[in-house]
């Protein structure tokens, strides 16, 4: 299992406060960043975390953090809330919304050193990690776009050298609501692409780079996505799939599919 995975039994509810929502199909209300979610415990837990989607907050049951909010309230602010350090509440949230961007990358950089051989990789991870675990005030320093463009870099070394013979081209491409039944994915480039509602049921997408692609209410009922490249928890949570469909290892089978 990726060690950039969340954990709310350890973090501070900070989705639930820092970030905001609008109301539509995925939330029900509008909700201000910093303003608690209504449905947020005394405890930092969730009142309806088992009814999210039948109470309209479908949004929720897509968020993954990728273990920042543990970071961020066990080691980047030694155990303390926003509850209890008012005055941290802000700067708290500020961080929050940083360091989610860094532990994504290091997710990526994780499985990327699990699939390819590039040499940098080790020395790439190195500089996420000394970010990650900086004081609140050199998180906040962190220079994003400049460490988001060395890890792009990486990752496509080892996209290329994954998905080598290349399959189809299709990076950034306009597949909604395509069916795409009959099209050979296997290593295909896709990232970017927009994937919304499209059908990809009993696809093999063996070694095809998702990176960045946009699956809401992708139909992957009984796709093979074991081997897919660069997917992350949070697409995984916006498709349609069923008990057939076949997810990386590491990857949580999002509880709605039933």
């Amino acid at each position: 299992m990726s060690t950039y995975r969340s954990d709310c039994s350890r973090c501070a509810g900070l989705c639930c406060v820092a970030l905001s929502f609008t109301r539509s199909a995925d939330f029900p209300v509008d909700k201000a960043a910093g303003d608690p979610c209504r449905h947020l415990g005394d405890d930092f837990g969730c009142g309806i975390h088992d009814r999210l989607r039948d109470r309209g907050y479908a949004g929720c049951t897509v968020f993954e953090c990728f273990g920042a909010g543990q970071q961020v309230t066990q080691v980047t602010f030694g155990g303390t809330d926003w509850r209890t350090e008012p005055a941290s509440r802000q700067e708290m949230f500020d961080v929050f919304g940083v360091m989610r961007q860094l532990h994504e990358m290091l997710a990526l950089l994780e499985e990327a050193a699990s699939r390819g051989t590039a040499a940098d990789l080790a020395e790439v991870t190195g500089l996420v990690s000394a970010a990650s675990a900086g004081t609140p005030e050199q998180v906040l320093a962190t220079d994003v776009p400049a460490l988001r463009a060395v890890v792009g870099n990486a990752l496509r070394q080892v996209s290329a050298e994954v998905r080598r013979p290349a399959g189809a081209s299709l990076s950034g491409n306009d597949l909604v609501g395509k069916d795409l039944r009959r099209r050979d994915l296997r290593r295909a480039d896709l990232r970017g692409a927009l994937l919304m509602a499209a059908d990809l049921r009993h696809v093999d997408l063996t070694d095809a780079d998702l990176l960045g692609a946009d699956l809401r209410d992708a139909a992957v009922v009984g796709a093979d996505l074991s081997r897919a490249l660069f997917l992350g928890q949070p697409q995984v949570n916006a498709m349609r799939g069923d008990a057939e469909t076949k997810l990386p290892q590491g990857l949580a089978r999002p509880v709605h599919w039933a």
